[in-house]
């Protein structure tokens, strides 16, 4: 079916306001466009004052190119950052991919330019990257650090809380006290997540119930704090531990020595009957482990995943708590360009914003035929 006029002009208009120039081969390959029918339809563009257009480059109208004088790029450095909102994430977490790709969506659709810094997965990485596109002239900040340990959280609090460009924290929560306890941030309240998968599975009878989950992100240290927190306040709940999911799950923390144990002979040993798995890769591998040892999820164990990437495609379709991720990064978007829009100290009250997660019920978990008492 042939696509809409409309439809693939807004198509042009959105990628157009989100690159802030672009040429127009470029612009027809990506669209999967002839050459000739862009052209026509940036010349319609263009007579109806959307765009502009020159020398085989496509390029927004108004307020998306600005004018304002930014810093040259030093030696290595991309241009055409000026004006842009910077958005700071680390390499290799598709958790916040999806997260990032909230954020991206709601900036382009406000004609915003976008510039995309991977900070690598060593300490302290997301700081040469801000200065790097502060150096550029980026205008805003959305930023979500990887934060290994809470040593290594709480070294960018300083330099992080004295970025001089409107911030918003993305899937963060800084300590309570802190230097950032004044930043914007939008993150799940993570809290309730976990709270929704003990809920479910005490409601399927199960009394003794284990969290295996990672120690190497903020988001993994706020699930084992609630764990215990709500296992411990739950009389329902007979027995409970906390334990490492994988060898390459943590320690983040310097000087720890927690080891990943035998979830199966854990299992096994305490007797346990429902077990809460942190992230989504560590669950699934997990409950693999579990089969090859005799354990059958659900009609032995149920297991309720914690991330919700990928838990729906493993052989046992697993029931998950599921973070609003790509709202997070919508909402953290939009608290930005409302900073942006208003003149400093006229926008209001720091915002510190938690979205509630879901809870997916799938195959993983299910009724015990005889509760424990």
């Amino acid at each position: 079916m042939r696509e809409p006029v409309d439809s693939r002009r807004k198509r042009i208009l959105s990628v157009v306001h989100a690159r802030g120039a672009v040429k127009v081969s470029s612009l027809a390959e990506e669209l999967d466009v002839s050459a000739v029918t862009l052209r026509r339809d940036v010349e319609e563009l263009a007579r109806a004052g959307m765009l502009r257009r020159g020398h085989g480059v496509v390029r927004p109208m108004g307020g998306v190119e600005r004018t304002t004088a930014v810093p040259a790029p030093r030696d290595g450095e991309p241009a055409g950052e000026g004006g842009a909102i910077a958005l700071v994430v680390p390499e290799r977490h598709s958790y916040l991919y999806e997260t990032l790709h909230g954020a991206r969506t709601a900036l382009e659709a406000a004609g915003e330019h976008i510039t995309l810094r991977i900070a690598p997965q060593a300490a302290g990485a997301e700081r040469p990257q801000v200065e790097r596109a502060l150096a550029a002239g980026v205008r805003g900040l959305l930023i979500a650090p990887r934060w290994r340990s809470r040593a290594g959280e709480e070294a960018d609090y300083g330099w992080l809380s004295e970025v001089e460009v409107p911030t918003v924290l993305m899937e963060r929560r800084p300590r309570a006290g802190s230097a950032l306890h004044a930043l914007d941030s939008v993150c799940t309240d993570h809290w309730y997540g976990i709270h929704l998968a003990v809920d479910h599975l005490v409601s399927l009878g199960h009394r003794r119930i284990v969290l295996a989950a990672r120690n190497d992100s903020p988001t993994a240290r706020s699930i084992r704090a609630a764990f215990a927190e709500i296992a411990g306040a739950r009389p329902e709940v007979e027995d409970w531990a906390v334990v490492l999911s994988s060898p390459t799950a943590g320690p983040g923390e310097p000087g720890s020595r927690e080891e990943a144990p035998d979830l199966a002979a854990l299992v096994h040993g305490r007797g346990f009957t429902g077990a809460v798995l942190h992230g989504d890769e560590d669950a699934l591998m997990l409950v693999q482990k579990l089969a090859e040892n005799g354990i059958r999820v659900p009609r032995d164990c149920s297991v309720v995943a914690y991330d919700d990437v990928v838990a729906a495609l493993g052989s046992t379709s697993l029931t998950a708590v599921a973070p609003p991720r790509g709202e997070i990064g919508r909402a953290a978007a939009e608290l930005l360009m409302h900073r942006l829009a208003h003149p400093p100290g006229t926008t209001g009250p720091v915002r510190r914003v938690e979205l509630l997660p879901g809870l997916e019920v799938r195959g993983s978990t299910q009724e015990l035929p005889h509760p424990a008492h």
